[in-house]
């Protein structure tokens, strides 16, 4: 019996769902070790430590926002056919003005979210650490190079979690553990450098001639940075305007935010190079938003489903979240679907999509300072921000 000739499409198919499963193993294995960090920090450092911590770790992520805009840009300008050396000059010149901010800014977090000084240099300091770190991932991504990437990202996560852990369990305190997970992070991204020496391919038409900066990856970061505000606010609010212990409580539903956000991040990093391809721009935004949005699905039932071993793992102290952690779940499996529309509009240089996720940031903003006193006013407020948003960024990303 003759045999049926495999069809491109087909072909893609599988290098796609390949791709998406040695990337969600890389990525699940990194986020499964960040979020089982919260598990010995909210008991060993006790729920008002452990309330600086997790604040700490938000404002780390909106500093190492360039990093997140560097490697779509890297990988963008790959399937451009961009040459590595340029790539890589551009991550230091990125990281050289991440450091300068770095320092710029801790003092004035530290006085902002009343942390130590110390805590907060050590929370900063793994910024532009990142920043190298995403060049090399960018490299890989643009070139489908997914087995490699899942290493690095997997890499990165137990770079940044034992370090943290071993620390935790000699007593140190937040600032202490901050300071080893950055060191652990940076051998991390001198060992993708290292790792990483062969030269990409050509991935698309030339654009050597076009020049790339700084300001490219700015343009980027806006984006990036508004979805991590949006994926933050109400955690660094809830530091500030709830009380020390609902704020620690909120950190710990923000967990579950924070996994419905990050799992489904495989999806986009897949796919964003068929998002960088005129050709493929549209049909990879359709699969991107129904994939996620399955998996939010799937995130949200599991999160009501688990929620009642909360005082079981982590104490009767955060008893008073496992009734709304869904909601928690809800947030982030909104934003990733938010994620997935601004990723395709940096992939195209759609930048100008933002403006609506900047309005929604603000709405949500003026309405947790004004109208929310509770932890579960807080989770709503932030919840029906993200729905809104994510409703109104993809309604304007299909229609053009």
């Amino acid at each position: 019996m003759p045999t049926r000739p495999v069809s491109a499409s087909g072909s893609a198919g599988r290098a796609m769902v390949a791709g998406m499963t040695m990337v969600t193993i890389g990525s699940m294995t990194a986020n499964i070790a960040s979020y089982l960090l919260h598990l010995p920090a909210s008991r060993l450092l006790g729920v008002a430590k452990y309330g600086e911590f997790a604040s700490l770790l938000a404002a780390q992520l909106v500093l190492a926002v360039p990093a997140l805009a560097l490697q779509s840009v890297v990988a963008r300008e790959v399937v451009r056919g961009r040459s590595t050396g340029k790539l890589r000059s551009l991550g230091y010149r990125c990281a050289g003005v991440v450091a300068v901010l770095s320092v710029l800014a801790a003092p004035i977090v530290a006085v902002a979210m009343d942390t130590s000084v110390l805590a907060t240099t050590s929370a900063l300091v793994v910024a532009p650490l990142l920043v190298l770190l995403a060049t090399e991932q960018g490299l890989l991504q643009g070139t489908a190079r997914f087995g490699r990437l899942s290493i690095v990202l997997a890499s990165a996560g137990f770079g940044k979690v034992v370090p943290a852990v071993v620390a935790l369990f000699l007593g140190a305190g937040p600032g202490t553990v901050l300071a080893v997970s950055a060191a652990g992070t940076g051998l991390v991204a001198l060992g993708a450098r290292l790792a990483n020496r062969e030269p990409p391919g050509p991935g698309g038409p030339h654009t050597g001639d076009v020049r790339i900066g700084v300001a490219t990856v700015l343009g980027a970061s806006q984006v990036q940075l508004v979805l991590i505000l949006l994926s933050s606010v109400d955690l660094l609010l809830a530091r500030a305007l709830l009380a020390e212990a609902d704020a620690g409580i909120y950190a710990l539903g923000a967990v579950a935010t924070k996994a419905a956000f990050w799992l489904p991040q495989a999806v986009g990093v897949v796919l964003y190079p068929r998002m960088a391809n005129p050709a493929h721009s549209a049909s990879a935004l359709r699969s991107a938003l129904s994939v996620v949005a399955g998996i939010g699905a799937v995130l949200i039932l599991g999160a009501a489903v688990a929620a009642g071993l909360i005082p079981l793992i982590v104490g009767e102290d955060y008893a008073a979240v496992q009734g709304y952690l869904w909601i928690f779940a809800l947030q982030g499996a909104c934003l990733a679907v938010l994620q997935s529309a601004l990723l395709w509009a940096i992939a195209g240089e759609r930048t100008t999509l933002a403006i609506l996720a900047w309005l929604g940031l603000a709405a949500e903003v003026v309405l947790l300072t004004l109208c929310a006193s509770t932890v579960l006013q807080f989770v709503v407020v932030a919840v029906s921000v993200a729905a809104a948003t994510a409703l109104a960024v993809c309604v304007a990303a299909l229609r053009s």
